[in-house]
């Protein structure tokens, strides 16, 4: 599969130590969920902001389950149901399929008395029910100096890349927009890079913006990252460039609108072209293609009134209300849809 581009103004590792560099069975103490990510083995990287520390978990999930679509009403209600409590009290944080096995898992928050956070997972019958995190192959690794400000944003998206996890969020660092890339097997982290970008809508270089979701990307061969930024510069950098201590700019490649947040985005290709999917809080679901983003020119001018600039996009009108998403395989995608009555729902669609 082919990947993704990018950070903005973002600061690559904090320090870390790892509790144990191999899985061994046991209860990892998750205090929250914040993102989920999978390797292609089916190992979940769950991102915990409360107790700042990142986990690796061995589902076991890796028989394929099918190609059925998926079409599920409600889902938070269900959820609900199973937990004993009420719609309103259920978030759903991060939606994730596994790629080895074809099933879903989501990070669900209990809100309220005798609230916490838990893995629920959908296999492809329809079958729902919690993930337990108890007595399973796990590794956790600390992750040093998150954010105490904005602790929500500490850790707000995980991608894992050939042997490695990428963490984006925000620390206490001078330049807090931050990425940490930390090895797999967990390892002791390295010291943090700092990139800045340029932010099309406020008109100036930023180092303090969190990433909201990112991918990978190969470009010429070579893996970057695509961040994209609220009120919406999308930014490229080469992982190459991320060296422990380094201070570099990602590049804009494009400003998407402002007044809106980025909720999630993947990368797939269709007819032989690459392309992101990526869904926003309020500009729609947008399919921006990949094609030029090797050679688009870095933006560096204001980009005033809410306008757009660089990378062109189609917005996609028949999908409306997007929450999360993700490829469920090289011809579907996976969303969450929130309806008018502020129900969630968990639909399969063809890419478009």
């Amino acid at each position: 599969m082919r990947r993704t581009m990018a950070a903005v103004a973002v600061a690559l590792l904090g320090a870390a130590v790892a509790d144990g560099a191999e899985l061994k069975k046991g209860t990892p103490e998750v205090k929250s969920i914040s993102a989920l990510a999978f390797s292609p083995e089916g190992v979940l990287f769950i991102g915990d902001a409360q107790s700042a520390s990142l986990f690796a978990v061995d589902t076991g999930d890796t028989k394929p389950s099918g190609k059925e679509d998926i079409s599920v009403e409600k889902i938070d209600s269900m959820i609900a149901d199973k937990l004993g409590t009420t719609a309103a009290n259920i978030l759903i944080n991060d939606v994730k399929v596994n790629p080895a096995s074809g099933n879903v898992y989501l990070a669900v928050t209990r809100k309220g008395a005798g609230g916490g956070s838990l893995v629920m997972k959908l296999d492809r019958s329809g079958k729902l029910g919690e993930f337990a995190l108890k007595d399973v192959p796990f590794a956790s690794i600390a992750i040093q100096n998150l954010s105490d400000k904005n602790r929500q944003d500490a850790i707000t998206s995980l991608a894992y890349v050939e042997g490695k996890v990428i963490v984006a969020g925000l620390s206490n660092e001078e330049f807090s927009s931050t990425l940490r890339v930390i090895a797999y097997p967990f390892e002791e982290a390295a010291k943090p890079t700092s990139v800045e970008f340029f932010h099309g809508a406020h008109g100036k270089f930023e180092t303090n913006s969190p990433i909201r979701t990112f991918v990978p990307y190969k470009i010429n061969g070579a893996e970057h990252l695509l961040a994209a930024y609220t009120c919406t510069p999308l930014v490229r950098v080469p992982l190459v460039d991320l060296k422990p201590g380094a201070k570099i700019k990602g590049t804009t490649i494009a400003e998407l609108g402002n007044r809106n947040r980025p909720l999630d985005m993947i990368v797939y290709t269709k007819d032989k072209l690459d392309y992101i999917l990526m869904a926003n809080s309020a500009r729609g679901v947008m399919k921006i293609p990949a094609a030029p983003f090797a050679k688009a020119d870095g933006i560096e001018a204001p980009v005033k009134g809410g306008g757009t600039a660089g990378v062109k996009f189609e917005t996609i009108k028949e999908l409306v209300g997007v929450m999360q998403l993700d490829r469920l395989d090289s011809e579907r995608a996976l969303v969450l849809i929130q309806a008018d009555d502020k129900s969630l729902s968990l639909k399969s669609i063809p890419l478009p």
